[in-house]
């Protein structure tokens, strides 16, 4: 049997990050996280935590996160029919991972809705859509937003939608670097805006409706309206999801540099299958917002150009 109340120990010092802060947040003292740690690792004849700066989780570390986890969101469900809910406790936590321009535009809409039906938090990690179903994998999340439609152990996976992206430039920048369009010669020395180092969205959307990759300089900006901020300044041109760019492109403040060659990516929610009524609840949240603001999936117009986004 799992001694839960090591597994919270364990729990609690890879969330915060150090012992210290572990004993914090759970009102008891360093020597008292560490020696439940270690009697847990002894137990179990594994590593769970990694000592450090900041401290980190092994594998089983990540899967015994996980577990704990869903067994709290069980018994939040189970505890007020037995009467053994404790004022003051506090509501169970989901743990989400979701991308970036997914939280910059539609997912806010889920996450209030959620919580005015629900009485638990989110805890919610940012990574790129094409790697958040692998945080189901490990464990470290009960649900996704995510490009891989591809199954999870233990988990459901339903269509949210699809969010289009356009390729996109202050007008004084297009005027410079653009002045026949985005050519293959443009695209060879127009400055680009890119997320992060695996955000290779603007190399996909050009190899499709160009015919070939970018090869300008590269501004880095790991930040969803950081990345529309610069571009309506004139930095750079890159990828933006439509429904940010809309009223800039309304108001001439940006310009489409291929009008119509818009880039889609079909969004899916992966869930654990849990009976837990916070989960239910998210998930009727999320479903529900991302109906109203993404297209239908695979709804791209014939322009479209099929595409995933690697940034988180």
């Amino acid at each position: 049997m799992i001694d839960y109340p090591a597994a919270a120990a364990v729990a609690a010092v890879i969330r915060e990050g150090s012992f210290e802060r572990a004993a914090a947040a759970l009102a008891i003292t360093p020597s008292a996280v560490s020696q439940r740690v270690r009697g847990l690792e002894e137990r179990l004849g594994a590593i769970l935590v990694v000592r450090g700066q900041p401290c980190r989780a092994t594998e089983l570390g990540r899967a015994l996160v996980g577990h704990l986890d869903r067994v709290r969101l069980m018994e939040a469900d189970l505890a007020p029919a037995l009467g053994a809910r404790a004022a003051g406790e506090a509501p169970p936590t989901l743990r989400v991972a979701v991308n970036a321009d997914s939280l910059a535009t539609w997912f806010p809409a889920a996450a209030a809705a959620f919580g005015r039906a629900a009485a638990a938090t989110l805890d919610l990690t940012l990574d790129d859509e094409g790697h958040t179903a692998e945080r189901l994998r490990g464990g470290e999340v009960v649900a996704a937003v995510t490009a891989d439609a591809g199954p999870v152990p233990g988990c459901r996976t339903l269509p949210l939608g699809t969010l289009r992206y356009a390729a996109c430039a202050a007008p004084d920048f297009a005027a410079r670097h653009f002045p026949a369009g985005a050519t293959a010669e443009a695209m060879a020395s127009a400055p680009q805006l890119r997320f992060d180092r695996r955000d290779d969205l603007q190399a996909r959307w050009a190899a499709a409706a160009v015919g070939v990759a970018p090869t300008g300089p590269v501004h880095w900006v790991p930040s969803t309206h950081a990345f529309l901020d610069l571009a309506l300044a004139g930095l750079a041109w890159g990828m933006q999801p439509a429904a940010l760019a809309a009223p800039h492109l309304a108001a001439g403040r940006l310009v489409d540099i291929a009008p119509g060659r818009s880039l889609d990516v079909d969004l899916h929610w992966t869930v654990a299958r849990l009976p837990a009524a916070s989960l239910r609840a998210l998930t009727a949240a999320v479903t529900t917002a991302a109906r109203r603001a993404l297209m239908p999936p695979g709804g791209g117009g014939a322009d479209a150009v099929a595409g995933r986004r690697e940034r988180p």
